[in-house]
């Protein structure tokens, strides 16, 4: 991937060598040229066009700005509320994950989720230990947003990295 980034960047600046204008917008349009050339003889290189991986991060992002917003509007409400009513509690969690940075990053993004912190990952990956302010809203939701986030990590980390 870094190879492609770098030939996209040099047909950049051949195309601004050849059309002998060194300014932004040039490096710009030689770039999308880049782009275009490296989508077609994508075959070639060993590993998957780079804008896929791209892309993915993007959704991922996209994923994470949309659990934050919706966890800062729950947080909101929590704390509104004139009476607190919370059963706080901890609940085994299993992902379908591989892998050290999975499921680190699986457990950083769930503990966006309000209202709940990862307390322990096993030795062996395989469950995470969460604990929840409110057990009956907070583990539907981390259940939740579990799948998501699993679905956006799968499609960053198992085809690109």
């Amino acid at each position: 991937m870094p190879f492609q980034i770098l030939v996209n960047i040099f047909i950049a600046f051949l195309w601004m060598f050849f059309q002998d204008e060194w300014k932004f917008l040039t490096f710009l349009s030689g770039y999308i040229v880049g782009i275009l050339i490296l989508f077609f003889i994508r075959r070639f290189f060993q590993k998957p066009f780079y804008l896929f991986l791209v892309w993915a991060v993007l959704k991922l992002l996209f994923v994470f700005i949309r659990e934050l917003i919706s966890s800062g509007i729950v947080v909101m409400r929590q704390v509104l509320r004139p009476k607190i009513n919370i059963t706080p509690g901890i609940f085994r969690l299993d992902p379908d994950l591989e892998g050290d940075l999975e499921i680190t990053l699986l457990s950083l993004l769930i503990c966006l989720t309000p209202g709940s912190v990862v307390m322990e990952v096993t030795p062996d990956s395989k469950s995470l230990y969460v604990h929840a302010m409110d057990i009956p809203e907070s583990k539907n939701s981390v259940l939740k947003s579990q799948k998501i986030f699993e679905r956006a990590i799968k499609d960053v980390t198992r085809k690109y990295v």
